[in-house]
């Protein structure tokens, strides 16, 4: 049994079989719980996000891998995820089996703080660690194949996230021991995706029609690229600010600093797009908004609201001229996962290193550190570079590996066939559509008064999907390049 009892004014007293004590704020629990569900929500906003910024023929398959990701993450973090992590007892780089199957995970104070009980700590952190592999596959995106990414997130997840957070936020970690600072995520879940998502873009190779009018198609629902951030952005306020684990003034200052990142990030890339098109791109704006909250990530809980104006006019900035390293090294990452995500979290990296301040650190009450470059700790960028370098490297050169060994595994290959790529990967493999057969004519030039003749040849019943893929492919052409 757990020993459970409360003082007079509500409070959790836990009692440990040594007798030890100790006492859980129920506002703390609140808010960390309620963080758990604001980093939930932002899971599917990411699909939403993905989806509305692809051709229509592909909009469903990103919205279902948000969920479907959140499910094997949930399985995984309760298998043996939250042990290697987050385990007293592992190593510098990865942690042991004492939780396996979440054994003992209950009432004792958390690795990640003294304030909340681990299963609490527990949960919290799984949802960062369901959202970090479905960055990554947006690299997938109108050209993999959606079977093998549930082997996929639960061979990445074992393997690159979990040492990853393991190193940077486990009391034994190295990254932790050195003395590196990362408040909320910015290697183990924005460097790891993008380089994985890198990676994935790199394996799979470029998409039919790559470098061609075929492929200058706009987003096909720009209002779910606004909700999918809306839905991020409102999230990342549990992610960020509920990275304190306590409801304090720290929590409070890292929400602060992460929605005024995010709205010059937001401003500054519409901006430096503006400059350009002479447009006020509303995809813009949500691109930069974006890349403003992943680059306040690692510094939220250490950087003052002015140091936050910069992280976004720099993210904005930096990620923005990023989108353009894919045709200068020349391969096809759909989503500007890479730029937005791996750049974005080497750019707040370094910031944090050279804008950390003790004092704001301190608003806890509790947290000591050294500062950075404010406070004359000039080591500190060191540290944060080669924190940044060996997440990049690592989940780079980690994600390949696994994607080749799944290569030669023929049920679990990732890359989808031309066939695939064609009538869109909702109608291949899901045999459903985001939208049903709105549209469906402009987008693989399909004739549907056909489909309604087969329909009564058939007599009215529904002909399979599968004609769709033996239609001529110069007719399934027309629509590919088509503005959504």
């Amino acid at each position: 049994m757990v020993n459970i009892t409360y003082d007079a004014s509500g409070s959790i007293i836990y009692t440990d079989d040594s007798g030890t004590q100790s006492v859980y704020q129920n506002g703390d629990i609140a808010w960390t719980l309620a963080g758990t569900a604001l980093v939930f929500i932002m899971i599917p906003g990411l699909g939403y996000f993905y989806s509305g910024l692809l051709r229509r023929k592909n909009a469903l398959s990103m919205i279902y891998m948000s969920v479907m990701t959140i499910a094997v993450v949930s399985f995984q973090w309760f298998f043996w995820g939250y042990s290697l992590a987050f385990s007293e007892t592992g190593s510098a780089y990865i942690g042991n089996l004492k939780y396996f199957g979440m054994k003992g995970v209950a009432a004792a104070p958390s690795i990640g703080s003294a304030r909340i009980p681990a299963l609490v700590f527990a949960v919290y952190q799984l949802m960062f660690a369901a959202i970090t592999p479905m960055l990554a596959l947006g690299a997938v995106s109108e050209r993999g194949r959606l079977g093998p990414c549930i082997a996929f997130v639960f061979i990445w997840s074992t393997l690159v996230y979990d040492p990853i957070a393991c190193w940077t936020w486990n009391s034994n970690g190295w990254s932790f021991v050195l003395g590196g600072l990362d408040f909320a995520g910015g290697s183990p879940v924005h460097i790891s995706s993008g380089s994985a998502a890198l990676a994935i873009s790199i394996y799979l190779g470029k998409r039919r029609g790559y470098g061609t009018e075929r492929l200058a198609y706009k987003p096909h629902n720009t209002s779910y690229v606004i909700l999918g951030t809306v839905l991020l952005w409102f999230g990342w306020f549990g992610f960020n600010g509920g990275s304190a684990l306590s409801a304090n003034l720290r929590a409070a200052m890292a929400c602060v600093v992460t929605n005024l990142a995010a709205s010059v990030g937001g401003l500054t890339w519409m901006l430096w797009d503006y400059r350009i098109e002479r447009k006020w791109s509303a995809v813009g704006f949500c691109s930069g908004a974006i890349a403003g909250l992943v680059a306040i990530t690692p510094g939220s809980g250490f950087v003052g609201a002015p140091a936050a104006v910069l992280f976004g006019v720099m993210a904005g900035t930096i990620c923005n001229f990023a989108t353009q390293l894919k045709f200068v090294f020349g391969y096809d990452d759909t989503l500007d996962i890479f730029a937005s995500h791996a750049v974005g979290g080497v750019v707040g990296n370094v910031l944090t290193g050279l804008f950390a301040q003790a004092s704001v650190a301190g608003f806890d009450g509790i947290t000591i550190i050294p500062g950075g470059w404010l406070d004359h700790h000039y080591i500190q960028l060191g540290y944060q570079l080669a924190d940044s370098v060996a997440a990049l490297s690592y989940s780079f050169v980690m994600t390949t590996i696994i994607l080749w060994l799944m290569h030669f595994i023929p049920f679990l290959r990732m890359r989808g066939s031309e066939d695939a790529e064609i009538v869109g990967l909702d109608e291949y493999d899901m045999g459903e559509f985001a939208y049903d057969y709105v549209g469906l004519e402009q987008e693989i030039g399909h004739d549907i008064e056909t489909k309604m003749s087969e329909g009564m040849t058939t007599g009215g019943r529904e002909p399979h999907h599968e004609h769709h893929h033996n239609v001529d492919e110069n007719s399934l052409e027309k629509g590919l390049g088509s503005p959504a």
